[in-house]
């Protein structure tokens, strides 16, 4: 069976500086004041603590419990605040062989009043126009977003999880926790998370604590579209890796024109639902075919899709190998996907002449 023990104290009065108070949130915890009585405690007794309830022990439990409760810190800066724990392993036979006890303590500091963030649009993460979907990768542009600039990386996933927040910024659309891959003080990239609603929601950012207004965006059924170089020409590659596009395109990387009949790759987001079916809060382990019909035309002709689906230990990247059509024209021709009456926005591929 379980327990514990909680206090807050200012770090300038350890003995007798209350810090804040402490709340009960279910039936496995109380709050208990110096004098041993319940809360709320009297003036003459304002120290507090929150420990466990009988229940809350959750005897022949095995493999450790958790404890919930509410901490509001003071209302005024009152300097230092330090928190003291105690926990209890037991074994259960109502004495005090076989247990232990554990301590700890961590030392707080309140934060200095932040700015809080504007959002000023919120885009699809690939074409960069308005109209996002589940499971999509979404941008969010603003000011004061957040204070560091940074991708995740490996030690933010737990348990294969995709985490809600980085150095305490995080996302929310239509009240549901977004999954953040990149932050900076002007633009933040998340994963939507799963949402079947359609229409006008809203997306919050918090940063440091403190909430953006809410910003007004299109949820949709459907919203494909693929990833561009520069925001005109698709990010594209050949068979063997190499990139697509016009000579010179970019200066000192080497880029080539598709030829008619060749099959070429594209990636992008928003293709929706796989099978097998994929869960946004987790890396993919596996290929997630795209499972609603879809079209794709390459200079207004009907390309053969020979695979469509979500990658391997990729969040929220769907890949397309396309074979441009055999009588398709020379130059720039525009590359086009439609699904459920939803079809992405203008990009180019570059063919060469046959």
């Amino acid at each position: 069976r379980w327990g514990f023990e909680l206090s807050a104290r200012l770090s300038s009065d350890l003995t007798n500086g209350q810090a804040g108070s402490l709340a009960s949130t279910d039936t496995y915890t109380q709050v208990k004041c110096a004098n041993g009585r319940s809360a709320p405690c009297a003036t003459t007794s304002t120290l507090q603590y929150v420990t466990h309830t009988t229940a809350g022990t959750r005897n022949g439990t095995t493999g450790g419990v958790s404890f919930e409760f509410d901490w509001t810190p003071p209302a005024a800066d009152s300097g230092k605040v330090v928190l003291y724990a105690a926990g209890n392993a037991a074994n259960g036979n109502n004495q005090n062989s076989g247990d232990h006890i554990y301590t700890t303590s961590v030392e707080l500091t309140a934060a200095a009043s932040a700015t809080a963030p504007t959002i000023t649009s919120v885009v699809n993460g690939a074409s960069f126009v308005p109209g996002i979907m589940q499971y999509s990768w979404v941008t969010i542009k603003g000011t004061n977003l957040s204070t560091t600039t940074r991708l995740w990386t490996g030690s933010d996933f737990v348990s294969g999880a995709l985490p809600t927040a980085l150095d305490n910024v995080s996302v929310t659309i239509n009240g549901k926790a977004a999954y953040v891959e990149y932050i900076s003080p002007t633009q933040i990239n998340v994963l939507s998370p799963a949402d079947s609603s359609t229409g006008t929601v809203e997306v919050k950012v918090t940063s440091g604590g403190v909430a953006s207004s809410a910003f007004g965006a299109t949820l949709n059924a459907y919203s494909p579209a693929f990833f561009t170089f520069d925001g005109t020409y698709l990010a594209a590659t050949h068979a063997d890796g190499s990139l697509v596009g016009k000579t010179g395109l970019f200066s000192g990387v080497t880029t080539t024109p598709v030829k008619p009949g060749e099959t070429f790759i594209l990636y992008g987001t928003g293709f929706g639902a796989t099978s097998p079916a994929y869960t946004a809060a987790s890396l993919p382990t596996e290929v997630g075919n795209v499972s609603t019909p879809f079209t794709v035309t390459v200079g207004g002709i009907q390309a053969t899709v020979s695979f469509a689906g979500l990658l391997p230990n990729y969040a929220g990247l769907y890949q397309l190998n396309v074979k441009a059509p055999d009588t398709v024209s020379a130059g720039d021709q525009m590359v086009a996907v439609t699904m459920g009456g939803a079809t992405s926005p203008n990009a180019y591929i570059t063919v060469q002449a046959q």
